[in-house]
């Protein structure tokens, strides 16, 4: 039964775990990482390699939206014809046809430059004709399928029924594309990572900034693992990546604002290029001079407000509003530099997890709740230290879900202890409420840690007291008689006892053992026996009186009291315990208690007891002793009065 209760208690926590590591993890750890990622990253600026062509509102207020294939075609004509432009990315998608003139204007200048690289965007609706999809889903393969080697398992589902379609005239000129579909994390709608692959109809399609990457790293081929995408060329690099919903993304490392705009790279507007072709059409000296463009990496996309033209801003961790076309820029700038927001696995994630939990646990497991709240503190602060050095070195670790997983773990656990503990208490209430008062059992039970189950040697003084000619006395009484006697006698010392901070061990027939400075801790047991004493005789002085008035029986009491090293604990077995006390001490405080009979006295204690109590004890020497094991005699003392 116990076994069961301890497997349910752990179930029920792993479930409990389970829970808080999917609320943390998936709707807190999001927030946290545009957090880290803004204050602690060590972002640099974009590269000089690559500017941005960007349809703004200057473009938008010269020429209205939408624009006739023409003005796609003199900013591609002077890229492609009139600078030496290392790459051109276009990020956008055309889906349908303009005037067949202006077509022709715009597909030709995309067919005559080599290093053109178009847009496409994988969809999650079905082509309107299945039939015209799926002969265009085949050319589309035939034409921009790359070679990957894939060592992982495919998508379980697919996300995409179809894809944007180009224009016939747009499908034959271009001859390179990549895919410009993003996805802003579910939780705060943030863009954190880039789609590097997009998985379609069983196959893989690279993303704008990785086709781009691949056309100037001369890649040939990629291999994509469960946690890496191998990009074979003439500089080999292998991006971390992880999958969402079947693709493969990578973290991105952002850069810093150029020179306080909302881009991260160099920006010009498209009607500055569109005015130079212009200029050198007509022999003028070009508004934007295409050395400008030399050996650069360009992006041309759009990011105006204009109807029919939605604005091209999504949120990352750096800015609210950050130019789509900017993100391509920067994923291709990371793959360029090598230098991806990197993050540890989804496994190691979770190891790093259940090693902190388990931290926690011999936390809880070992020390008190103000000390472990002590240790946990230092241990969050220093995971916290790491956490932002980690971000410093552009390795992002979560944050906020191992120590909010800490946090449950020690308030499971602590509540847990406190609730055994509890039991525990109730349990040595039970087994020594039979044998000390309720104010002394709330000591013992306040003070827990100090009783030991199964025992321990301690210094202890022990006290005896019998009553005098008691076998001579009951045989003259009725047994009632003799029960009410008993009774009040022990009722009126046992509260005297305690008082002292004493535990009446057990009531021997007349006789009361009493044991001081266990389980209750008193350094002055010796003393507050002696006191005890010495009171409990002027109790009975007083009982006296009172049962002479009542025509009862005069009783005289006798009080041995040792001190020594003694073995206390619970003794018996696991459904009936006693505590009591062990050991050549008790028997020699039973024995001193006997020589009140011989020598006539009241009031004995050994030589051991009164090195504690010769300052506040008036005493003269009684007899000699032998003690067993010892060849020294020890001398006993009668108590005449306190001081």
């Amino acid at each position: 039964m116990k076994k069961l209760k301890t497997l349910v208690i752990f179930a029920v926590f792993v479930i409990f775990m389970f829970i808080a590591y999917i609320i943390f993890g998936q709707f807190f750890e999001p927030r946290v990482y545009n957090f880290m990622v803004k204050n602690f990253v060590a972002y640099n600026k974009g590269s000089d390699g690559i500017v941005l062509v960007v349809i703004d509102e200057n473009s938008i207020s010269r020429y209205r939206w939408p624009w006739s294939r023409e003005k796609y075609a003199k900013i591609f004509n002077y890229l492609g014809n009139y600078t030496s432009a290392k790459m051109i990315g276009f990020d956008a998608v055309l889906t349908t046809n303009d005037n067949p003139v202006k077509d022709k204007q715009f597909f030709d200048a995309v067919k005559n430059i080599d290093n053109f690289i178009g847009g496409f965007r994988p969809m999650s609706g079905k082509y309107a004709d299945e039939h015209v999809g799926k002969a265009y889903d085949k050319k589309f393969q035939e034409k921009y399928q790359i070679p990957i080697d894939v060592k992982t398992k495919a998508p379980r589902f697919e996300i995409f029924k179809s894809l944007s379609m180009y224009p016939d005239g747009y499908f034959n000129s271009l001859e390179k594309n990549g895919s410009v579909w993003v996805l802003p994390n579910q939780v705060d709608n943030c863009i954190k990572d880039m789609p590097q692959l997009v998985y379609y109809k069983g196959q893989y399609y690279p993303s704008l900034a990785l086709r781009m990457y691949m056309y100037l790293n001369k890649a040939k081929k990629l291999t994509l693992t469960s946690s890496n995408l191998i990009i074979d060329g003439e500089d080999d690099i292998k991006l971390p990546v992880h999958k969402r919903y079947g693709q493969i993304f990578n973290y991105l490392h952002f850069y810093k604002n150029y020179k306080n705009s909302d881009y991260t790279h160099k920006t010009y507007s498209a009607i500055d290029i569109i005015d130079s072709m212009d200029d050198i059409k007509a022999g003028r000296k070009p508004k934007i001079d295409p050395k400008a463009f030399d050996n650069k990496i360009v992006f041309v996309g759009a990011n105006a407000k204009a109807a029919g033209l939605s604005e091209d801003t999504f949120a990352t961790p750096m800015q609210a509003k950050h130019p789509g076309v900017d993100i391509q820029a920067t994923s291709l700038d990371n793959l360029i530099h090598n230098q991806p927001m990197r993050s540890i696995s989804e496994g190691q994630n979770f190891i790093l997890t259940v090693l902190l939990i388990i931290a926690t646990f011999i936390v809880v497991s070992n020390f008190s709740l103000l000390q472990g709240l002590l240790i946990l503190s230092l241990m969050i602060v220093g995971y916290i230290f790491l956490a932002i050095l980690s971000y410093k070195l552009n390795f992002a670790v979560p944050v906020i879900t191992p120590i909010a997983l800490q946090l449950v773990t020690m308030i499971f656990g602590y509540s847990r202890k406190f609730i055994v503990e509890a039991r525990n208490k109730e349990k040595i209430k039970d087994a020594m409420g039979k044998y000390i008062s309720q104010d002394i059992m709330q000591n013992v039970v306040n003070n827990i840690d100090n009783v030991k189950l199964g025992g321990k040697k301690a210094n202890v003084t022990v006290l005896f007291a019998d009553i005098r000619g008691f076998t001579s006395m009951s045989e003259k009484l009725e047994p009632d008689e003799i029960s009410v006697i008993l009774n009040e006698y022990f009722t009126a010392l046992e509260p005297i006892i305690s008082s002292y901070n004493g535990v009446i061990n057990k009531f021997i027939g007349d006789a009361i053992m009493a044991i001081f400075g266990e389980p209750i801790q008193d350094k002055d047991h010796a003393v507050n026996a002696v006191k005890c004493a010495d009171a409990m005789l002027k109790k009975v002085q007083e009982l006296q009186k009172k049962w002479l008035e009542e025509g009862k029986p005069k009783i005289e009491i006798g009080v041995g009291i040792n001190t020594g090293e003694a073995f206390v604990g619970n003794i018996g077995s696991e459904k009936r315990l006693e505590y009591t006390v062990i050991g050549d001490m008790v028997n020699l405080a039973s024995r001193i208690e006997s020589y009140n009979k011989v020598y006539k006295t009241q009031f004995l204690i050994s030589s051991f007891t009164y090195q504690y109590v010769r300052g506040i004890a008036d005493v003269i020497k009684i007899s000699e002793v032998k003690i067993r094991g010892k060849e020294k005699k020890m001398n006993i003392y009668e108590v005449l009065r306190l001081t």
